[in-house]
């Protein structure tokens, strides 16, 4: 049976600095790591991908069943070159629906973990050049973290050497010549090879990293860009934040919220059995980090059981558990990181979740700018793109900008981060889907018009039932540009981005630190 279905084999190569021109994506319902978004020209068309196609696997290695971050490190270790085995979305689902065996179709028969699999080599600049910092944490087996620690003549600071293959280092995402940027939180750059042996030692049995590969820092040096640790990638860290979405039941959500010791944060407590929590993965002991996508973590209880309230009968909540929480006190990272980089799939593959390049993008202020009005902006496309990033967020209204790039034909026309699209070439995208809007964009040709509202301005609308038109904002001077367009480029992780739903609580008092919702 599995004879009659056909995988393509693609193989990719870009220059250093390049993307893919892809996403790499995993979706609600839908099986399989899912192709989206293939760029015009980019090394994915060129290779043949093809948006729906299912990855098999990667340079032979079978990863239909294996977990999205564990398909994204995959690709990001193959440098600049790699080898998909995809099949096309209508083949995929068949074969699921008729139980072929995935990994009968293809060459190779190595899995993940086989003992013939090897780790890419890290000498020699050979291993994958990320674009940001990167958080690495390692817990010690044996008494080892399986590196050592080195200076380098004629440059500042302290870097990693003799990573033990396998070991606990290379597990965590530790490559040679990694600079060490941070030491559980504490900034060491300029540090001396002695200061950081001794954190390391007084960190005891479990430590975190924030590291910069070997190409990565020697650019930013070359052309004096400092690092932004708020961009750092999480993707490798072990856990992670989760978001439980939830639907009020017949007696509210079914869990109370109390403040924790010391107003440590608001504490899942409680749990009903057979509750909406319950259902949604909501567990006890949670730290709740964020309300339908704002950050609470410095809010008392009362605000943050009137912002559950607000919404109607729907919540969504970002969580973490006590290992993760300590996971993030110990790099000194709030989790609301998580949920603002979603680091996940983004240009680079584009390759698969990482936080934003840094060095690359200058997010502008998120204040609203002009008196309150719409904005009409009309971008036309430099050789870079337009320099922005689309971003939108399940179950709320609008696409929005994200990282306007200092100079960029975005920045020139006028958008400011936060601005929230309401319209690409005259058609209004408020309802329609992140797909739909990335293609209108892209498919414009090489200048696009949109209306734009500042956030504060759009809620004023939306809270006053007032519909937002072009016609509200002020006419675009004639400029003569090119026809068609884009090349905006989405936010990472927006594939993925979670559904802020609209929130209830119940039977909670003003004096209360202890919230039935």
């Amino acid at each position: 049976m599995a004879s009659a279905f056909k995988p393509r084999e693609c193989k990719l190569s870009k220059q250093e600095g390049q993307s893919y021109g892809f996403f790499l994506r995993i979706e609600k319902d839908i099986d399989g790591h899912l192709v989206r978004v293939v760029e015009k020209g980019s090394p994915a068309e060129q290779a043949g991908l093809q948006d729906g196609d299912r990855v098999l696997r990667i340079n032979g290695v079978f990863v239909d069943k294996e977990e999205h971050t564990q398909v994204v490190d995959l690709v990001r270790k193959s440098g600049d070159s790699v080898t998909f085995l995809v099949l096309d979305g209508n083949s995929y689902e068949n074969a699921v629906r008729k139980h072929v065996d995935l990994k009968e179709l293809g060459p190779s028969q190595k899995e993940p973990g086989s003992s013939d699999k090897q780790p890419r080599p890290v000498m020699n600049g050979g291993a994958q050049a990320w674009a940001q910092p990167r958080l690495c944490y390692l817990v010690q087996e044996a008494g080892s973290y399986g590196f050592s620690l080195k200076t380098v003549p004629g440059k500042k600071g302290v870097y990693m050497t003799d990573v033990t293959p396998h070991g606990v280092a290379m597990r965590a995402g530790v490559l040679a010549d990694d600079h060490v940027m941070e030491v559980n939180g504490e900034n060491v750059e300029d540090a001396s090879h002695e200061d950081v042996v001794g954190k390391v030692r007084k960190s005891g049995s479990r430590i975190m990293f924030l590291l910069v590969d070997k190409d990565t820092d020697r650019r930013h040096r070359e052309q004096n860009i400092k690092f932004k640790r708020e961009a750092a990638s999480l993707t490798l860290l072990p856990q992670q934040p989760r978001v439980v979405e939830m639907k009020k039941g017949s007696d509210g959500y079914g869990f109370y919220l109390r403040a924790g010791p010391g107003q440590g944060g608001q504490i899942i407590k409680d749990i009903d059995s057979g509750s909406p929590a319950e259902e949604a993965g909501l567990k006890a002991d949670d730290l709740v980090v964020a309300v339908n996508g704002e950050c609470v973590e410095s809010l008392g209880h009362d605000r943050v059981v009137e912002m559950i309230r607000k919404g109607g009968d729907r919540t969504s909540l970002l969580v973490v558990d006590k290992e993760t929480d300590n996971m993030y006190r110990l790099a000194r990272f709030s989790p609301f990181l998580y949920y603002k980089s979603q680091d996940l799939p983004n240009g680079s593959v584009t390759e698969a979740p990482a936080a934003t390049p840094v060095g690359v993008s200058h997010p502008h202020t998120t204040e609203d700018t002009g008196d309150g009005k719409p904005r009409l902006c009309r971008l036309v496309k430099g050789d870079s793109g337009y320099g922005f990033r689309l971003n939108a967020i399940r179950g709320q209204p609008g696409p929005f900008v994200k990282e306007v790039q200092k100079g960029s034909p975005a920045e020139l026309a006028g958008l400011v981060d936060n601005d929230i699209i309401i319209e690409v070439n005259g058609v209004s995208v408020l309802d329609e889907s992140y797909e739909k809007v990335v293609d209108r964009v892209q498919s414009s040709g090489k200048s696009v018009t949109l209306l734009v509202c500042g956030k504060k301005a759009y809620e004023e609308f939306q809270a006053k039932n007032i519909p937002i038109v072009s016609s509200m904002a002020d006419p675009l001077d004639a400029q003569p540009g090119p026809e068609g367009g884009a090349s905006a480029e989405p936010e990472p992780g927006s594939h993925v981005a979670k559904e802020r739903a609209h929130s209830t609580a119940s039977q909670s008092s003003s004096s209360s630190e202890d919230t039935a919702m």
